[in-house]
């Protein structure tokens, strides 16, 4: 997600500066921030037009207790730090977008969840890790305002699965199920699946930028989520070269077990995220991709000029 929009601004001739734990070869700065701990990081902040923060530990694991641990610290840690950092500076960032997720709703398969009037927090009846990850994203979004930072407007971007065609992103997992014939629908298949295309994130992302008259919080997904059961069968129609109609499907019982041993957790499909843009939508926002079947074959041609 950090490189896709670096990658977006850099292309428009701004700087870029990453803050970063690891090394990065690409063609702008890159600083290094433990994301702990106060140091010459803070120096990139100072007179810079925007902060963007995705700092966090991939929820791509099992749920012990020590990644629980590791996924909250690295969230709420790093965010409260740059609060700190901000409300010091002399002259500090005009915005402050800041990483949340749409899993900040609860399982929904009766109602759409906007901004507004969307149910925050899971019932009592889903399991504990349901539960963990949408106090997880209500925490994250509580640390953004921890510390008053009266000179810079705070943005929070509740982002539902980001698609782009790329080696190692969650389009390149499904694409690969429905190339090996396995891309059926995931347990009952009922459940809605929330998601936005890369280049409307990116859009929607400078599109809050420049509207200085909106803050708070922004589900950043497509006005049009849909059942699992439909989007693995536009999946599969976007990639063609005779499928057939129905992929195998993945019934409950069988993703709990390849979740255990693939250390991931079945909460990534099972839980219904029926989130809808609302705020985007009335602040005027349009879509390059508002429905899946469009951005499925626009991802699946990119995927496939990328092949040859």
């Amino acid at each position: 997600m950090g490189q896709m929009l670096a990658r977006h601004f850099h292309a428009q001739g701004h700087h870029i500066s990453i803050l970063t734990r690891g090394p990065c070869v690409e063609p702008w700065e890159s600083v290094y921030w433990d994301g702990e701990t106060i140091g010459d990081w803070t120096d990139v902040l100072e007179g810079a037009d925007l902060c963007i923060n995705l700092a966090g530990r991939s929820i791509n694991c099992r749920g012990t207790r020590k990644n629980r641990g590791q996924l909250y610290h690295s969230r709420i840690r790093a965010t409260e730090l740059l609060g700190e950092v901000i409300s010091q500076l002399a002259e500090p960032p005009r915005i402050w977008m800041n990483a949340s997720a749409a899993t900040i709703y609860r399982h929904s398969l009766d109602q759409p969840m906007d901004e507004l009037t969307g149910l925050i927090g899971e019932t009592a009846d889903k399991p504990s890790m349901w539960h963990f990850m949408s106090d997880l994203a209500a925490s994250w979004e509580r640390a953004v305002y921890k510390t008053p930072t009266p000179r810079t407007r705070k943005i929070l971007l509740r982002t539902s699965l980001l698609f782009g065609p790329h080696s190692g992103s969650v389009f390149a997992v499904m694409l690969n199920l429905v190339r090996l014939r396995l891309g059926g629908h995931v347990g009952n298949g009922r459940q809605y699946v929330s998601w936005i295309h890369e280049r409307d994130y990116a859009r929607a992302v400078q599109f809050l930028i420049e509207r200085e008259d909106l803050d708070g919080p922004f589900n950043l997904t497509a006005p049009a989520p849909l059942p699992n059961r439909e989007f693995m069968r536009a999946l599969r129609t976007a990639w063609g070269r005779g499928l057939p109609v129905n992929g195998l499907p993945a019934p409950a019982p069988l993703l709990e077990l390849g979740a255990f041993f693939l250390r991931t957790e079945s909460e990534l499909v099972l839980k219904s995220r029926r989130v809808v843009p609302a705020r985007l939508l009335d602040a005027g926002f349009q879509f390059e991709f508002p429905d899946w079947p469009t951005a499925a074959d626009d991802l699946v041609r990119e995927w496939r000029a990328a092949e040859r």
